[in-house]
């Protein structure tokens, strides 16, 4: 019997295009590279810059046709739209600063254009939760880019707290560190940190930045959800309209308690992400600096040491390893890996096929909800030096699960 024919919605490229990314920004790259390391899509349209000649400029450099270079998102939403369908993006990227995600958000996704944003979702809770009702509304697949949680070793420690081989969780330790902001070198032109310590484009300072980023990674890995917190937030360098470091207890539904600390101001740190989950029977111990490496530990036998790309590892851990043992994969596969999965889901849906269950392991618009709840708390219990409820269960949205 001959082989079926392939489905071509399942074997060519998707198409997307970027919004953000334009000439000097960091993130924009790493977002394209990552979408194009398992040669599932194919950047074909973008408008890079709110600034046209920038927005040019950018798509020269990247070879894109012209006529697919837009001079603001809101053109390239609405052109894209009315393209036929075998020439319109099928996704869409955005990685502008924050301030914009829900417009660029919703602008593609009234018009049923997936979408893959980077974090945090919005500077709003209203706004976090009108995205969650409109991609239910609208049936699209919405990823959010939380990529630590997308390391292959990350999932093999979800997959060891849910499979009881911690015991009862009693305790989870989670840190963030960063040096960089120090000093206030936002009034030096460094256009990363200018935007960044703007409250009105980044909202929150390293609360949104990168103590998102520490909720997400422990609430993935355990399953807990944060009842309630006391944040301890400061703004150590003068002038700063923002804050740069946060201290937090945290107790979680269920009797687990944590500690929660997100710093932009730890001079010699550079991206000390690290989380400690202890059971009543074993402990884990996981470092983004060092990610190929996850510890398992018990009080009446020898630690574990698990490393990428072996056939004993969870199946979720092993669809994230690209590289045989002993070959180290970094930031740039995890964020590729959120890509994968959401590429293969799209191509599944244009194909009719229910998806891989595996495929549906990314970072949803439910948990951008969930992640800006988070800051808006930790900033409320900053401001009145209290404990605040900060129990939340986001609006129902559309594909994809990680919570």
């Amino acid at each position: 019997m001959s082989a079926p024919t392939p489905d071509p919605m399942m074997t060519r490229r998707l198409r997307y295009g970027m919004v953000g990314g334009g000439p000097g920004a960091f993130i924009g790259a790493v977002h394209r590279r990552a979408a194009s390391l398992d040669g599932l899509a194919e950047l074909v349209a973008g408008a890079f810059s709110s600034d046209a000649a920038r927005s040019r400029a950018q798509g020269a450099e990247l070879g894109l046709d012209p006529r697919r270079v837009y001079a603001s998102f809101e053109e390239m939403a609405a052109r894209e739209a009315e393209l036929p369908e075998g020439e319109r993006i099928d996704f869409v990227a955005i990685v502008t600063p924050n301030h914009m995600h829900y417009a660029n958000a919703r602008a593609f996704v009234e018009r049923g254009i997936h979408v893959v944003c980077d974090k945090p979702l919005t500077t709003t809770l209203e706004d976090a939760e009108a995205l969650c009702r409109l991609v239910a509304e609208r049936d699209v697949v919405f990823a959010l880019t939380h990529p630590y949680a997308a390391y292959p070793l990350v999932k093999q420690a979800r997959a060891l707290v849910a499979s009881g081989a911690l015991g009862v969780v009693r305790k989870v330790i989670v840190e963030y560190s960063q040096g960089w902001l120090a000093t206030a070198i936002e009034e030096t032109g460094n256009r990363q940190a200018d935007w960044r310590t703007d409250p009105a484009r980044a909202g929150a300072g390293a609360i949104g930045d990168i103590g998102t980023h520490a909720e997400h990674l422990a609430r993935y890995v355990t399953g807990l959800e944060i009842e309630r917190l006391y944040a301890d937030v400061s703004t150590f360098v003068p002038g700063r309209r923002i804050d740069d470091d946060a201290n937090m207890l945290v107790h979680y539904r269920g009797g687990a308690k944590g500690i929660l600390v997100c710093s932009q101001i730890s001079v010699g740190e550079e991206n000390r992400l690290a989380l400690r989950v202890y059971g009543t029977d074993a402990s884990l111990e996981w470092h983004q600096q060092t990610p190929n490496e996850l510890l398992v530990r018990r009080a009446d036998g020898p630690t574990e040491r698990f490393t990428p790309g072996h056939a004993f590892l969870v199946p979720e851990a092993r669809r994230g390893t690209r590289m045989p043992p002993g070959h180290p994969e970094g930031l740039l596969e995890a964020f590729a890996n959120i890509y994968a999965n959401v590429a293969r889901v799209i191509m599944a849906r244009r194909a009719g096929v229910a998806p891989d269950p595996l495929d549906l392991d990314f970072p949803t618009v439910q948990d951008g909800a969930a992640g800006v709840h988070f800051v808006h708390a930790a900033l409320a219990s900053g401001r009145t030096h209290a404990w605040v409820d900060a129990a939340y269960t986001p609006p129902t949205a559309g594909t994809g699960a990680t919570r």
